[in-house]
């Protein structure tokens, strides 16, 4: 029996879509590690980064609440997922070619566009063998894979600085990882061609989505509005002459290597007591920005750390509060409009973030802090909801 002919198996198919992602990762994150600085390189200001990294979120985002329409209405799920990461990928070492910060910034928000065209579709594939072994477990492992290869990618990038004067060649090499994704995903639609057949219970369609989901979306967005993007980190860590250009994508693997050991930790935690674990991790994960931002460079390395636990977070339970609340058919939308509102919030917070970073860090971590655990009663109160059967109105 070859692999192509193998029983097909809800983990089976969670571990093939994660060598997709542990490669795709290795890309992308790879080329995001050094973003800030890169961009700070070819002349860009401190709103300059902040502006490229929230509209690139939001332009990913966006695309999700299309995306995942589009993905339920005609169930070509894997069609969208291949688009979408050929996208994702193919951007990256595409920065190995620019000269001004207009034509890089151009290029990372594709990265994110292709990013936001694939993710429903994805999602809502893995939540079909979530629903026999856990969606908290299902996600949490695919986000373990996602950031072991944005652990790996940086680290390569790191690398190649420090031999190469310039960021050309760390961009071009991560076309390796690009191809290998592309090839590792042909594979795994070979292997499921229908992964709703994955799915435990097929449950009807509902009307519309309830008061439970709608509070989730809320909480989910003050979340998104508060968390720095690590554009605008590492643009600090640069400016001040905390890390130097190699040690700075360094560090970031190391928050994508925390997140390896906290994804799957949260996926487990939540599938057993899920508004504790929500309520602990994204408290927590709120005090990274005093840290970075305001902190010595050990501090802020500290801060960083947080921050890729409340990076592993977000892509762990968001995705799974929503797979439990929603029915396998309107997943991919349901999926796609959470990330789109979030993405608007991630835009609007950037923004200004941004602007406050030009004129006062206090004022940005203060912004950050109460944004984040503005957060924290819309989950208490969306978990009661959701407790009262109040998912659908």
């Amino acid at each position: 029996m070859t692999i192509l002919h193998m029983k097909p198996t809800p983990f089976r198919f969670v571990f093939t879509l994660g060598i997709v992602s542990l490669f795709a990762d290795m890309t992308y994150e790879g080329g995001r590690s050094v973003a800030g600085p890169f961009l700070a390189h070819l002349g860009a200001t401190g709103l300059i980064v902040g502006f490229v990294a929230g509209f690139g979120e939001l332009a990913g985002y966006g695309m999700r609440v299309a995306g995942g329409r589009a993905a339920d209405r005609t169930g070509r799920y894997w069609a969208i997922a291949t688009l979408g990461y050929a996208i994702n990928v193919l951007t990256i070492p595409a920065l190995a070619l620019a000269r001004a910060w207009p034509a890089a910034a151009g290029l990372l928000v594709g990265e994110r566009f292709g990013r936001g065209v694939r993710k429903p579709s994805v999602s809502a594939m893995l939540a079909h063998a979530g629903s026999q072994i856990g969606q908290g477990w299902v996600f949490g492992f695919h986000e373990a894979m996602d950031q072991l290869g944005a652990t790996i990618g940086p680290l390569v990038v790191a690398g190649m600085l420090a031999l190469h004067d310039g960021f050309g060649a760390a961009f071009a090499l991560l076309a390796v990882p690009a191809v290998l994704s592309l090839a590792a995903l042909g594979v795994a639609r070979l292997q499921y061609p229908s992964p709703r057949d994955l799915e435990a219970h097929p449950a009807p369609r509902i009307e519309r989505f309830g008061r439970a989901y709608w509070l989730y979306v809320a909480a989910g967005a003050f979340v998104a509005a508060g968390f720095a993007d690590f554009a605008l980190v590492s643009f600090h860590l640069s400016k001040t002459h905390l890390l130097s250009a190699a040690l700075i994508p360094v560090l970031y693997a190391g928050a994508m290597l925390v997140g390896v050991a906290g994804a799957p930790l949260f996926g487990k935690l939540f599938d057993r007591a899920p508004l504790a674990t929500l309520l602990g991790s994204f408290g927590a994960a709120a005090l990274f920005a005093p840290l970075a931002f305001l902190g010595s460079a050990p501090v802020a390395a500290a801060g960083v750390l947080l921050w890729g636990l409340g990076m592993a977070a977000q892509e762990t339970l968001l995705p799974s509060v929503v797979a439990q609340l929603i029915p396998a058919s309107q997943r991919a939308t349901a999926i796609g409009t959470f990330d789109g509102c979030f993405g608007v919030a991630w835009f609007a917070g950037s923004i200004l973030m941004g602007a406050l970073y030009d004129r006062s860090l206090l004022a940005l971590v203060a912004f950050s802090l109460a944004a984040q655990c503005a957060a924290l009663p819309l989950f208490a109160l969306a978990a009661s909801k959701q407790g009262k059967g109040e998912t659908a109105a």
